[in-house]
This record gives structure tokens, sequence and C-alpha cells, in this order.
């Protein structure tokens, strides 16, 4: 009761050395480029093809649509933060990159589980499929995808943003991640932190059963096949989507799905790096580089 509650944090971001921050400017700035173009284009393609008017386009375009502002919430201050030795944020401006940063990624969870759900109608259902997967349905799995992440982000932020915070008021990320803010707390965080795990679990964990129960089905559906060509035409299908999944799964349970009393360290920046700045970018090369279709519509554009 005695601590003084700030309300400004300073992002501690990468320090080192001079010619390694340039270096780093460098890297992420770029990434940050290309990940704009890759998305911007994939959108454009989708929107503007005839023979891409179909379900798993444009899943495609809403998850690249979310890769656009998923970076946009992170990149730009970091880039700003390399040419001052500290940038300062206030409390609600690190609430608000807080509440959209994990909006989009709880989006970007429910949103490939409807992506997984998607390829299981079409491998396992593919008669029925044209009939199931309206331009409604659609929409309305795009509409919870959106809602539902970031309704959920809404109810952990207001838990974290009820918290008295005091010195130190240094943060050891690049961006305002629940874990390094809720190490700053001075006050009792055992309910923000229960409600933040629970909910991290049930936005982590039923989109990964669906996508794990999708894809048995359809292996199980593929083994089945009598022909060698059906069955790697069925497989190519979904295996962009798989690799998708597992890059984006995996470096997200490792920083959520556990406890935040873990301190963080290092490597919980690096992998933040990863999954927030680097994934974005290759998402769209994997869905590309793996599909012949989305390849010859863009050798025609270009």
């Amino acid at each position: 009761k005695n601590q003084t509650a700030i309300n400004e944090f300073i992002l501690l971001g990468f320090s080192y050395r001079l010619q390694v921050q340039f270096l780093l400017y460098l890297v992420f700035l770029v990434t940050y480029m290309v990940t704009i173009t890759e998305n911007a284009i994939i959108i454009f393609v989708v929107k503007r093809n005839h023979h891409l008017q179909k379900p798993m386009y444009y899943f495609l375009g809403n998850l690249s649509f979310l890769e656009i502002w998923y970076v946009s919430v992170t990149l730009p201050r970091l880039l700003f933060g390399f040419w001052s030795q500290s940038i300062t944020i206030s409390f609600s401006s690190c609430m608000t990159q807080l509440y959209f940063f994990i909006s989009l990624m709880c989006t970007e969870c429910v949103l490939l589980a409807v992506m997984a759900y998607d390829r299981y109608l079409a491998v396992c259902h593919p008669l029925r499929y044209p009939a199931i997967m309206t331009h409604k349905l659609c929409f309305q799995l795009s509409i919870l995808s959106w809602a539902g992440g970031f309704s959920i982000s809404l109810v952990k932020v207001s838990f974290i943003s009820r918290l008295t915070f005091c010195g130190p008021q240094v943060i050891n990320h690049f961006f305002c991640d629940i874990s390094p803010v809720l190490n700053l707390s001075c006050t009792d965080m055992s309910l923000a932190e229960t409600v933040d795990f629970v909910l991290a679990l049930v936005i982590l964990l039923i989109p990964l059963l669906i996508i794990v129960f999708s894809y048995c089905c359809i292996l199980s559906t593929i083994l089945c096949m009598p022909s060698a060509q059906g069955r790697r035409k069925a497989f190519s299908t979904c295996t962009s989507h798989f690799t998708v999944v597992i890059i984006f799964f995996s470096a997200t349970l490792f920083m959520y799905a556990r406890p935040r009393r873990i301190h963080p360290f290092n490597l919980n920046k690096i992998v933040s790096v990863f999954y927030a700045v680097f994934t974005p970018a290759l998402n769209p090369l994997i869905y590309c580089l793996r599909n012949k279709e989305v390849k010859e519509i863009l050798r025609k554009v270009i």
C-alpha cells in the first residue's frame, strides 16, 4: 500500500550493441514489409479471381487479413524503439496493445480450427461439401472466429487491467505480453492468473482438439482411397494448413498454456519473435508454395 502505482512502462526490447541493433532493425523492417506485401497480394488475388471463390480461399483471405494486423500491433513500435535508448508506453496503450495482440492470436486459433473443419468436409464428404459449406456458413464461421477471439481477449485483459503495477516499470520484452506485464504487478494477481490460464487452455485446446479430430478423419479417409493419385491429391490440399498449424500451436502452447508465475527469460523473447514476427511472413509462402492453383494464378497475375 505504501508503493506508488505507475502509469507507464519501459519496453526493454533488444538491448544489444549498436551494430547488432542496426542489423535487427533491417531484419524486422524487411520482414514487416514482406509480410504486409505477401498477405495483401493473397487478399487481392483471392478477391479478384473467380477460380478462387471457394471456402478454402475465403478462409485463407481472412487469415491473410488477420496476419497484416497481427504484425502491425507490435512491429511498428519495435522498429521505432531501435532508434531510441528506451521506449516508454503508457498503461492504457500497453493494455490496448495487449488486447489486440491476444484478440488476433485467439482469432487465429479458432480460424485454423475452422479451416481444418473445411478440409475435413472436403476430403471426407466431397459429395455433400458444396451443400454444407455454403457462402452463408463460411461467413458465419468467420464471424464466430473473430467474435470469439476478441471476446475472450476482452475478459483476459479486463482482469489484468484491474491490477496495480508498481516499480520497477521495465518490461523485459519488445511488446506488452501477458507474462511480463503480470510480473510487474504488486497486488494479488492469483485471480487474473487463473482466469488467463483457464481461458488460454480453452482457446488453445478446443480448436486444437477439433484440428486433431479433423485430421484423424482425413488421414483415415485418405488411407482408404483405392488410387495413389487420389491419395496424393487429397493429401496435398491439407499439407499447407497442417504445416501452419504445427508452427503456430507449438509456439503458442509453449508461451501461453502454462502458469504465469514462471518468470520470463530471453528464450521467451526469442519464441515471441518467432510467432509474432516471422510466422505471419512464413504462412503466405507455405500456402502458395504448396498450392499449385494459387501458384498458377499468381504467375498469370505477375
